[in-house]
């Protein structure tokens, strides 16, 4: 005979809706407060009424207060006597985008219509989309949320490579596929300073971006940046390292594109994949990471791709012939995975 665990009631499920709920008024209370430098103004002046705040933001009172309230109740405010402050360290998850534990980008990127409205809109027809398709709105949020990704990788990931980091202080030439808006390949080249960085990405749009940020940071000399779709890379002279930063997953022809890493590697040469590591199992998907990894899907889709399982990249680099595979853990929602060519 085989035992079912009993069906939950009414009232044990009901707290699983209303759970759903609190997280959207969450979410909600702290986008508005990054928007409108509540919660810049709180880290700076601890202690502020909602008085003080609408005073010095020229908002409303009565309307700040509300909003304090709800940053209350969703646990990232805290009364400090007659007024409010930030919880210990919401300050640098919120607002140090160079902290390698900001998530702050997080809140702007899920709140764009590029995910859950254009999604909805084309639940029907299933319209995929492109890059080039978004919003430069869309680019800057996705840099917000990708830049935390680049600080963990450079230098702290790439050190855990075995022999990485003694060909990075001795110069090589290093290639940031998918470079978006030249965050990576600034964070690269100026680490790692003996380094040749090339940045290739397929959005005529980040390339442009990436340029003046490169130039901002005087690196011209440096830095190179290629416009192309990775599926058809090529370079002029031969790569040790290519690295691809939360973007392999997004490839229209992941196979195609990890032939062409392949070939653009000298022997014995890296890739290091640096990517969201998606739950394979319903456990998975109901942690905190998996579900706001199940909320990217949704922009994913409409690119037609979905995030992928950490251990799919072994059998991908395998595959293709890479040997010494390795993978390391960062976070629960960032992980490297890495081989060489023969």
């Amino acid at each position: 005979m085989t035992l079912t665990a009993p069906s939950p009631t009414i009232a044990e499920t009901a707290p699983v809706l209303l759970s759903l709920a609190a997280g959207y008024a969450g979410h909600r209370t702290v986008s508005i407060g990054l928007r409108r430098g509540l919660v810049r103004r709180l880290a700076d002046a601890p202690g502020s009424t909602a008085e003080d705040l609408a005073e010095f933001l020229d908002l409303d009172p009565f309307y700040v207060s509300v909003w304090c309230r709800s940053a209350v109740a969703a646990g990232i405010v805290v009364r400090d006597g007659a007024g409010f402050a930030l919880l210990p360290h919401v300050d640098t998850l919120l607002l140090d985008s160079g902290s390698p534990a900001y998530v702050g980008g997080v809140f702007p990127v899920l709140e764009a219509p590029e995910v859950f409205g254009r999604f909805e809109a084309e639940l029907g027809s299933g319209e995929r989309m492109w890059w080039d398709d978004t919003s430069p709105e869309w680019i800057a949020a996705v840099t917000g949320t990708g830049t935390p990704f680049y600080t963990r990788l450079v230098p702290g990931g790439l050190s855990q490579v075995p022999g990485l980091v003694d060909a990075l202080d001795a110069g090589c030439r290093v290639v940031d596929t998918a470079c978006g808006t030249g965050v990576g390949v600034v964070r690269l080249a100026e680490h790692h300073p003996a380094c040749q960085v090339v940045g290739v990405d397929g959005d005529q749009h980040s390339i442009d971006v990436a340029r003046d940020r490169i130039a901002a940071a005087g690196l011209a000399d440096r830095v190179e940046l290629v416009c192309s779709a990775l599926e058809d890379l090529t370079l002029e002279q031969p790569a040790t390292v290519v690295v691809n930063n939360i973007s392999m997953h997004e490839c229209r022809d992941i196979d195609r594109v990890t032939e062409a890493v392949r070939e653009s590697l000298e022997p014995g040469g890296w890739f290091v994949i640096s990517d969201f590591p998606f739950p394979d199992t319903d456990e998975g998907l109901r942690t905190a990471p998996g579900r706001i990894m199940s909320g990217i899907q949704f922009f994913e889709a409409q690119i037609d791709d979905q995030l992928l399982p950490r251990a799919a990249y072994d059998d991908l680099l395998a595959r293709h012939g890479f040997t010494d595979l390795g993978w390391v853990q960062l976070t629960p929602m960032h992980a490297l995975t890495w081989g060489r060519r023969p």
